[in-house]
């Protein structure tokens, strides 16, 4: 089984989420020392801290696309759901000149995106492909 994630999003998603929550934190727990005659309370500051978690998890969930492809098939997950897919229903795995991901090509004009391999990852990328299409190549070999 061979399973891709994206890298440098994944390091930005991080840094992103841990700089939200710090930032929110700092300010929830100095909220209450502000002098400017405004009375915050507790349930400021716990908000404010919230407010900082909920970004933080909007930062993550940019980590989420995964790819993971055996001899059965590929399974893409990307920002909003997971799909699987025979590679019978696959007919090629392509990645266009100046797009931003890699993707599936599926009958009838149809494409699926591959968000875990994204050019921006450059070797990383071209592994990713190399596998893919190994993997449907057997499959495709295997089958009567």
């Amino acid at each position: 089984m061979y399973v891709a994630r994206p890298h440098k999003a994944r390091v930005i998603a991080v840094a992103v989420a841990v700089f939200f929550l710090a930032v929110f934190v700092v300010v929830a727990v100095l909220l209450r020392n502000d002098t400017t005659g405004v009375n915050f309370y507790v349930s400021d500051q716990v908000a404010m801290a919230g407010i900082g978690l909920v970004l933080a998890c909007g930062a993550l969930w940019f980590a989420r696309p995964r790819v993971r492809a055996d001899r059965d098939g590929v399974e893409v997950r990307n920002m909003l759901g997971t799909r699987r897919y025979a590679w019978s229903d696959v007919e090629a795995v392509s990645f266009p000149d100046g797009s931003p991901w890699a993707r599936l090509e599926l009958p009838d004009d149809e494409y699926v995106p591959i968000v875990a391999v994204q050019a921006i990852d450059g070797e990383h990328a071209v592994t990713a492909m190399r596998e893919l299409r190994r993997l449907r190549r057997e499959a495709a070999v295997e089958a009567p």
